[in-house]
């Protein structure tokens, strides 16, 4: 996922999407504790794209709280 694309989303969209995101992250986890994971790669994708969703968050409140002041 790009940060281009959550951009565009709002925060509750974006608060959404990591829920989803840290389940899948929880189940890639127990796979890989089984052995049975298939592509172990995309536990480090999933938590980048995590980071990137909070990052994106925190810009958009820092912005909404700097337009809230003027």
């Amino acid at each position: 996922m790009r940060a281009s694309e959550l951009r565009n989303m709002t925060i509750e969209e974006m608060r959404q999407k990591e829920r989803e995101l840290r389940k899948e992250l929880f189940n890639l986890r127990f796979q890989q504790a089984t052995g049975e994971i298939q592509n172990p790669k995309r536990i480090r994708a999933v938590r980048n794209d995590i980071a990137r969703i909070l990052t994106v968050i925190t810009e958009k409140e820092r912005q909404e709280k700097g337009s809230e002041k003027r």
